[in-house]
């Protein structure tokens, strides 16, 4: 605190009374100044320079469905090296972690980290805003300078990380409550003579009014076997995309399924019955903890008119008893 007094004190008096404030947003600028040289005047990629000759090459026609298949993401590619971690096992990180959030754009990196970059910038802005307009400098200590103007630009860097953390829990929550009944419906399927591939498109479309993500998964997986992708690697990816272990058991069964030649509708019978009994269990191990969460709400509304009701007339009485001791 004595260091941030004398700091506050020396930038007052040699800036006046708004010289923490001038400081701070001075920084800020500074910093946006900095990063725009290094945005702008970036090398050009060889890569990047061949596909532009290639694309010269090409007729009119080619050139046009090119255009067409261009996606929003463009608008933000020159700033890739800026937006995009350069070590390749962070960008893989992140671009699953969206995954399972369910953002699969191949731009969804770029809007993430523009996103917090914008919303920061923006919170210091808003900051600096409110703390000249609604209060008093004069009388703001630098402690609470530093926190009107940094704090907004704090919650607004870390909202997008906030929201994407958020959606890959519900969205995990949905997949694992839809899973043991599509695995029922894959069952019925498969018995039915349908083809895995043809089962998984029937239940994903079967899915998609009470589970979308699950639904989406499902969707995923049929599209990937009718490209011509390997099933087992089909498989995998799914299971590294949900993040869950109930699916990634599930893929393990049904590659192992596949590799020995055993029935597909065996081991889904199996698997199914084992879903359904966890769910049960995750049932009953929610039903277990609600008396011990209710136990400090019981207490909290229950004790005290309990002792109201008690102590009171007694509290009472030995008022009376007083105030007739004093007669």
């Amino acid at each position: 605190m004595d260091i941030l007094n004398s700091l506050n004190d020396m930038v007052t008096g040699a800036l006046g009374p708004m010289g923490p404030v001038i400081l701070v947003a001075g920084l800020a600028v500074a910093m946006v100044l900095f990063t725009i040289p290094f945005m702008l005047n970036q090398r050009p990629d060889p890569l990047e320079k061949l596909k532009n000759e290639s694309r010269t090459r090409e007729n009119t026609g080619a050139a046009k469905a090119q255009l067409r298949q261009k996606s929003k993401g463009d608008k933000l590619k020159k700033y890739a090296n800026f937006l995009e971690p350069q070590d390749a096992q962070q960008l893989s990180e992140m671009r699953l972690k969206l995954l399972r959030a369910g953002y699969r754009s191949r731009e969804a990196v770029r809007y993430y980290h523009f996103a917090q970059f914008a919303l920061g910038i923006g919170g210091l802005i808003l900051g600096v805003s409110y703390l000249l307009l609604f209060l008093n400098i004069d009388e703001a200590t630098m402690q609470q300078k530093i926190m009107y103007v940094l704090g907004p630009g704090a919650v607004g860097y870390m909202a997008p990380k906030y929201w994407v953390t958020r959606r890959v829990e519900e969205r995990k929550q949905e997949i694992m409550d839809g899973f043991p009944d599509s695995l029922d419906m894959l069952l019925v399927c498969v018995e039915a003579g349908q083809s895995l591939n043809q089962s998984i498109l029937r239940v994903a479309r079967e899915l998609r009014a009470s589970y979308p993500a699950l639904a989406d998964e499902y969707e995923i997986v049929s599209h990937e076997m009718k490209a011509g992708k390997d099933k087992a690697s089909v498989l995998a990816d799914m299971g590294e995309r949900c993040g869950i272990q109930d699916i990634s058991s599930f893929v393990t069964v049904l590659i192992q399924s596949q590799t020995f030649g055993t029935s597909i509708s065996e081991a889904l019978r199996v698997y199914a019955e084992e879903m359904r009994d966890k769910r049960v269990m995750r049932a009953e191990e929610k039903a277990n903890k609600l008396p011990t969460k209710m136990t400090l709400v019981t207490m909290m509304f229950t004790v005290p008119p309990l002792l109201v009701i008690l102590v009171g007339p007694s509290v009472v009485g030995l008022d009376q008893m007083g105030e007739f001791a004093n007669r």
